[in-house]
């Protein structure tokens, strides 16, 4: 009796501790985040405590360019992309392992048929039994639902990943489509030039054939209108390599893409930055990182609770007899509740260290996710001031490079007119024409360049600032 009582006082007690959790909060991460981005004008506003939203519809923002193809070419990307493919599979590898480690809160029942033979001195016989067992582990120190909520944070972080993904998807097909566009009209320059050249070089003959000029013209012509043709080829195999690149983010191989060369003109797009601490709640790969170190922390507080009592109810019912035939009538009946092998209420005592061990292992890892969260979030901070500094220098940019073409193109005019006169050498006609065809090679890039960084600005603010529906949510995948 007194053994009985003791029992069933320690059982009390553990359940009195049952629900217990030793995890430990989550630490509140501090941040000295700046009022304002360095690269744009200072923004009044408060700053706030970073509750992550990246799961928020960020708005088809590529739409904002309003590029039909483009449009088309980004939701072709969402659909067949092989990247964001394993991205997903992971998702769901990750909530399926949340399911597998949650289920270890349940109450586990498993059925079994078949017999035991037994023997002594008196002789030997045969048992027969269909027991239906169960056990149930009491979650005395919040063990089980810690692992339980790190497996769920680790989702939570895969889907955060998830959109990461197809972020940099969407903008990676943007970048280069704006990129390749660009090419298109440096093409087109350099195509219109050659025709130039060639003129220039008939010219140059004519006034060679009827002694106006020496030889030295016709060779300088020559020599420009084969340069000029081996530029437009460069550029031919860079525009091919970024067709193929677009290829492969539509998930197909080059040969069964290529976007038709077309005529060009580059967006100018103003994108809004907000304030630093718009940041932490928009950018997935931020939000993946605080997951992270929330996961972390759970997974101390599981490390911590294996120190302590571990208790597990077990229990069986079902059918025992010593003849097959009289197996399941009702009188064969039987139960047991207990444990079968071992002590209901367990705990470690030496284990050579392993569960200190493990411990260790997870204050280490909560302590890396803190600098990786940080640096993350650093990171953030970088790519917007990146994209709006390439921004602001290149809207000044393209102002000196209009003045530069106009100024160029003029000079070319007067070389031409003052050569076909005779009172200028074909020196000066190469030299102006140069001067031209880089001024505006030189323009067509930068206004490329300015769509890329819109683009860039974008995707480092965590995606777009519209309420239109994107693609879509990955809830329903």
């Amino acid at each position: 009796m007194k053994r009985t009582t003791l029992t069933l006082t320690t059982l009390m007690a553990a359940l009195v501790l049952a629900g217990c959790s030793t995890a430990r909060p989550p630490e509140n991460v501090q941040l000295d985040l700046p009022a304002g981005y360095k690269e744009q004008a200072t923004l009044d506003g408060a700053w706030k405590v970073a509750a992550p939203s990246d799961d928020k519809d960020k708005g088809a923002w590529w739409t904002v360019y309003g590029n039909e193809e483009l449009n088309k070419l980004v939701v072709a990307a969402t659909e067949s992309n092989q990247n964001l493919a394993m991205a997903l599979a992971r998702v769901k590898d990750a909530r399926a392992l949340a399911g597998v480690v949650d289920a270890d809160r349940g109450v586990q029942v498993n059925a079994g048929v078949g017999p035991t033979r037994t023997g002594n001195a008196q002789g030997a016989s045969t048992t027969y039994r269909a027991p239906l067992s169960f056990s149930y582990e009491v979650d005395l120190f919040g063990r089980l639902s810690d692992a339980s909520r790190a497996a769920r944070l680790d989702a939570q972080g895969q889907e955060a990943a998830y959109r990461s993904v197809l972020l940099a998807l969407q903008s990676d097909v943007a970048q280069l489509y704006f990129t390749i566009r660009s090419l298109d009209s440096e093409m087109d320059v350099l195509q219109k030039t050659i025709e130039l050249r060639q003129e220039a070089l008939n010219l140059a003959q004519r006034r060679y054939d009827a002694g106006d000029t020496s030889e030295l013209d016709v060779a300088q012509a020559k020599t420009e209108w084969a340069t000029t043709s081996a530029e437009l080829e460069g550029v031919t195999r860079e525009r091919a390599q970024r067709d193929h690149a677009l290829a492969l983010l539509l998930g197909k191989a080059p040969a069964e893409f290529s976007l038709p060369v077309a005529s060009f003109s580059a967006p100018i797009v103003t994108v809004p930055a907000g304030l630093p601490s718009d940041l932490l709640e928009r950018r997935p790969d931020i939000a993946q990182a605080q997951r992270q170190l929330a996961a972390s922390s759970a997974r101390i507080g599981a490390a911590k609770a294996a120190f302590f009592p571990k208790l597990v109810l077990t229990g069986a019912a079902g059918y025992e007899s010593n003849e097959l035939r009289d197996l399941f009538k009702w009188s064969s009946r039987s139960w047991i509740l207990g444990p079968v092998v071992g002590t209901m209420l367990s705990m470690p005592i030496l284990d050579g260290g392993r569960n200190r061990s493990n411990l260790a292992r997870a204050d280490a890892n909560y302590e890396g996710m803190v600098a990786n969260y940080r640096q993350q979030i650093l990171i953030g901070f970088q790519d917007v001031e990146d994209n709006l500094s390439a921004l602001r220098t290149l809207d000044r940019q393209l102002v000196f490079e209009e003045q530069a073409i106009g100024s160029a193109q003029l000079a070319a005019r007067l070389a031409d007119s003052r050569y076909r006169n005779g009172s200028a050498s074909y020196f000066e006609v190469i030299d102006a024409q140069r001067s031209s065809l880089s001024s505006q090679r030189a323009r067509i890039r930068s206004a490329g360049q300015r769509a890329v960084a819109s683009v860039g600005l974008i995707r480092a603010l965590g995606g777009g600032w519209t309420t239109d529906k994107a693609v879509a949510p990955l809830a329903q995948k």
